[in-house]
């Protein structure tokens, strides 16, 4: 018999055993500078001051008068009292040299795993000329992005007939966009906000012509996840001269197109005030606290592939998954083409449930999953709903599917792209790459 080592990649192995090294530094220099008890005393202290902080802000946001202001100066001073007597005792330096430690763990662990992710980016398309193609500018978008970046005549430059969505009463895009079609447009284009970029969209995966995003939008989710520059829009419109088509899903909800996520529940019910847009914090303020106690607010119920969540507070479907680097799960989709639905379901009716959210694996509270269909269902007839950031009210229950590859987006074959997202954390295996193990094999006689 004969020893063999796993064939496990040398730069994953010291990667690896470096995260190790970063974890026992973080734990071996409190011990050494403060004893056992002094260590264990930091720890303990830092926990509970996370946690009172947590809770102290979601008494802010769930209650009023004194009780709100109250929790706002708990909010405030735990976290300086817990400094304080790091510096009273001279441990501050500990703290902090060991959160570096933790950090750089971190950093080396992903560096590991990712040697053997297996993740990959959106396969690309070639892409036939165009000769008809017909953008949709909204001037106002952006804060006049449109104008900014002279998105008009540099379209019109490479043979795009433009229509401006500037008149005084509104528009239906998506007539202007069947309309266009009808007349031969072979290319379907935005340059505008999600909303509108999901309106647009539809009629494009519908009638299986190309869709141009250009980037001329406030937040641009959908041109960020496909990779765009947020920074200049008319780089989108290289895209017409030369370019590349991703085969993209298309999220569906009560027959509408849905490009992002469609919300439910509180935030919904919030964007639906009046004031909203010119008080986004004041309403927020003023309506949590009834919002969350659930007054004025219809009871959810969320079917998520038949697996019934009953009561969230909140629910978000989005198109395609999003990854899982923040509290929410709300980070950003590496891939438009899962073919599936992301779904977190969030319930959070105490101090305790707020602090339980820290544990995502292990918390009651909060709901991650995907699927191909989300029905969410209501004690009321109609309920509000926030699909690409418009606040709509669609009658219950409320179905959300999903279209895999629907539609055909037509992206410069140069861009930024997209981040591929880090592995999750896995320390077994993170073990097994810095000390592999030793398996046999028979040697022949």
């Amino acid at each position: 018999m004969s020893a063999v080592v796993d064939e496990i990649p040398g730069a994953a192995r010291w990667w690896a055993r470096a995260a190790a090294l970063c974890v026992l530094v973080a734990i071996v220099l409190p011990i050494a500078e403060a004893g056992v008890g002094g260590a264990v005393l930091l720890v303990v202290v830092g926990i509970a001051g996370v946690a009172i902080t947590i809770a102290a802000i979601y008494w802010f946001l769930s209650r009023r008068g004194a009780v709100r202001a109250a929790a706002l100066v708990l909010a405030v001073v735990v976290p300086i009292a817990v400094l304080a007597l790091y510096i009273h005792q001279r441990h501050l330096w500990v703290v902090v040299v060991a959160g570096v430690f933790v950090a750089l763990a971190l950093v080396c662990a992903r560096a590991a795993l990712r040697i053997h992710h297996d993740e990959t980016g959106q396969p690309e398309y070639p892409a036939a000329p165009v000769e008809k193609p017909f953008l949709v500018m909204n001037p106002r978008s952006g804060g006049g992005k449109v104008v900014k970046f002279d998105l008009q005549r540099k379209a019109e430059a490479l043979g795009a007939t433009v229509a401006l969505l500037d008149g005084p009463e509104p528009i239906d895009v998506e007539a202007l966009a069947l309309e266009a079609v009808a007349r031969g447009a072979d290319l379907l284009g935005v340059a505008g906000g999600d909303g509108t970029q999901a309106l647009v969209a539809g009629i494009a995966a519908a009638h299986d012509i190309p869709f141009l995003v250009i980037s001329a939008g406030t937040r641009n989710h959908f041109a960020l996840d496909l990779g765009l520059d947020r920074d200049d829009p008319a780089a989108g419109l290289d895209a017409l001269r030369d370019g590349v088509e991703l085969r993209v899903d298309l999220g569906d909800i009560n027959g509408r197109t849905f490009v992002n996520n469609a919300s439910f529940g509180v935030y919904a019910d919030i964007v639906q005030s009046p004031n909203y847009r010119d008080d986004k914090t004041g309403t927020v303020l003023d309506m949590l606290p009834d919002l969350l106690a659930g007054d004025g607010r219809a009871r959810l119920r969320a079917r998520i592939d038949g697996e019934l969540v009953d009561g969230p507070q909140a629910i978000l479907v989005s198109n395609g998954p999003y990854t899982t680097d923040d509290l929410a799960g709300m980070g950003r989709r590496t891939r438009l083409d899962r073919g599936r639905l992301g779904v977190v379901a969030i319930s959070v009716s105490s101090a305790r449930q707020a602090v339980g959210l820290l544990n995502r694996a292990r918390s009651r509270g909060l709901v991650q999953r995907t699927a191909t269909e989300v029905v969410v269902d209501a004690d009321t007839p109609d309920i509000p709903v926030g699909v690409d950031g418009e606040a709509l009210r669609l009658p219950t229950p409320v179905r959300c599917t999903i279209t895999p590859g629907a539609l055909r987006v037509r992206v410069p074959r140069n861009r930024p792209g997209v981040r591929l997202a880090a592995p999750a954390l896995d320390w077994v295996r993170l073990r097994e790459l810095a000390l592999p193990r030793r398996r046999t094999s028979p040697v022949a006689r």
